[in-house]
This record gives structure tokens, C-alpha cells and sequence, in this order.
């Protein structure tokens, strides 16, 4: 999934919310069901999401939203083995980056 997010310090939970096109309860709700997304909090109590935040938000809608995992089974499969999780999807990310950019390309030919 690609996303389009400019390149900023923190992102507001409405940014976020927009560029994964899904609602902020949604967020808020995956924020406290998973470890990993730890949005800092200023002191009004507004989420300020990292880039660190944003790629394990991308990694958990991978998980759920693509490949159709429960809450559950991805809980368990983020626990047992992360950081194969991880590079498999770092490695999944890449390639839909080159084939959209060779669609891209053949498109202007």
C-alpha cells in the first residue's frame, strides 16, 4: 500500500486517518490493541503520530486489511516472529513501488 503523507516530524490522527482512508476510531482503536504504535501525546491529549508509528500503522493494515488476518492472529504473528514480519513486508512494499513505477513507464511509452 502507498501512501501519500508529506515528509513531517508528526502527523495529526486526521492525517493519517485520510492517508490510510480509514476513519481515527479506527486508529484509536488499533493504537491500543497493538504494542508497536506508541503516538506521542501533547498536552491537549492529541495523538502526534512518528514515521516509525506510520510504518508499523502500514504494517498492521497489511496484516488485517490485505492478507486478512484477525486482530488476533496478527497480535500473535507480530509476537512470534517480528522481524521476519517486518522484512517481508519492507520487502512486499518495494516491490509494489517498482511495479508502479513500471506501470507508470509503460504507460508513456
Amino acid at each position: 500500500m502507498n501512501i501519500n503523507l508529506p515528509e513531517k516530524r508528526y502527523y495529526r490522527i486526521g492525517e493519517v486517518a485520510q492517508a490510510f482512508n480509514v476513519n481515527a476510531s479506527l486508529i484509536r482503536f488499533w493504537e491500543k490493541e497493538f504494542d508497536i504504535i506508541k503516538p506521542k501525546k501533547n498536552t491537549k491529549g492529541n495523538r502526534l503520530f512518528t514515521q516509525n508509528d506510520i510504518k508499523n500503522f502500514q504494517l498492521i493494515f497489511h496484516l488485517v486489511k490485505e492478507k486478512g488476518f484477525t486482530l488476533d492472529g496478527a497480535k500473535k504473528k507480530l509476537k512470534a516472529t517480528p522481524d521476519k514480519t517486518k522484512k517481508n513486508f519492507e520487502i512486499i512494499s518495494r516491490l509494489e513501488a517498482v511495479k508502479a513505477e513500471l506501470i507508470k513507464i509503460r504507460e508513456q511509452l
